[in-house]
């Protein structure tokens, strides 16, 4: 698996759950604190989060095909960006994770 997958993904994860949480501020705002100014911001950020969504399901099916993931595993990363702040959660841990193995398979590379 190259490295480039893994930072696709994480930059989508990140573009993802930040806007989100900005989705979910600008819906308070707009709604329990009655702000009519938040209804701008709110829609050009939901339209913003939704058509980026589909682009951070893409990443990360395309990690998790190349990562060889089993089914539960690959529901979860992408579900976690339609959760406030678990897509930097489930980031955080497989990057961990794969971080290990895109080292050893550069290093497979440099052997050959």
């Amino acid at each position: 698996m190259k490295k480039s997958v893994l930072t696709r993904y994480r930059v989508m994860a990140y573009v993802t759950g930040v806007l989100l949480v900005l989705l979910c501020l600008g819906m308070i705002a707009k709604y329990l604190f009655k702000m009519d100014e938040a209804d701008g911001i709110t829609k050009v950020v939901a339209i913003a989060h939704g058509w980026l969504y589909v682009v951070y399901l893409i990443c990360a099916f395309d990690l998790g095909s190349k990562a060889k993931w089993p089914v539960g595993k690959q529901l979860w990363v992408l579900i976690a960006g339609t959760i406030p702040t678990a897509a930097f959660f489930v980031e955080r841990k497989i990057s961990a994770e794969l971080d290990a193995k895109v080292a050893d398979g550069d290093e497979a590379l440099a052997k050959a």
